[in-house]
């Protein structure tokens, strides 16, 4: 099955506390979500954009007092130190059966927390369905080979999350066959040759990213 560069059966949005997007394509989620579960401190964003959410997810210790109040009836507090707001709000939705997800607002602000948003989804993908939208692209966690919808000139990355897992890249301009990815920027910056390409793997776990028109 091909993977479409986005999917509208994502009908669970969560927004972090990232930069909130601006990019018509990230916007276009939250507008046509059926819920939007807010990351702590990110519901502050949502409401000046004009949306509520439906639940708040967090430690909630970036959330204002007037805020708690506003919305004591749709907080979930997990004070868990293991995990970061993103993980349990993912972890949440997976509780309530929502296995479809979208994760909007995860980047843009500290890289340090860009790239540990970013990694996660790879872990999320063994219990979700989930993508990662940001205003340049999206990212879709890969477990097994996968075939990508894609178009001519598309920027194109895959990072491994496993340095042994072997790949072969095929409608791309720059192919691989039968190689390990063994550091993060040596997937990066290909290009889609036409309307869609191949990522092959032997295991393991990767992430490929995708530009937007």
């Amino acid at each position: 099955m091909i993977i479409p560069l986005t999917n509208a059966s994502y009908t669970t949005v969560i927004l972090a506390n990232g930069a909130f997007p601006r990019h018509q394509l990230p916007l276009s989620f939250l507008l046509q979500a059926s819920r939007i579960i807010c990351c702590d401190g990110a519901a502050d964003n949502l409401l000046k954009y004009g949306l509520n959410p439906e639940y708040i997810v967090g430690d909630l210790d970036s959330l204002s007092y007037e805020l708690k109040q506003q919305f004591k009836n749709s907080l979930h507090c997990d004070t868990c130190r293991e995990t970061n707001d993103l993980t349990k709000a993912v972890k949440f939705c997976v509780e309530n059966k929502w296995h479809e997800i979208t994760i909007i607002g995860a980047t843009g602000k500290r890289e340090d927390h860009s790239i540990g948003n970013i990694s996660l989804i790879a872990d999320y993908a063994d219990y979700a369905k989930v993508q990662l939208i940001t205003d340049y692209g999206v990212f879709v966690p890969l477990l097994k080979s996968g075939h990508f919808e894609s178009f001519a000139g598309q920027q194109v990355s895959i990072f491994s999350i496993t340095p042994t897992t072997i790949f072969t890249f095929r409608g791309l301009k720059y192919p691989l066959k039968e190689q390990t990815i063994s550091q993060w920027w040596t997937g990066t910056l290909n290009e889609a040759l036409g309307n869609d390409f191949f990522v092959e793997m032997d295991y393991g776990k990767a992430l490929v990213f995708r530009q937007m028109k």
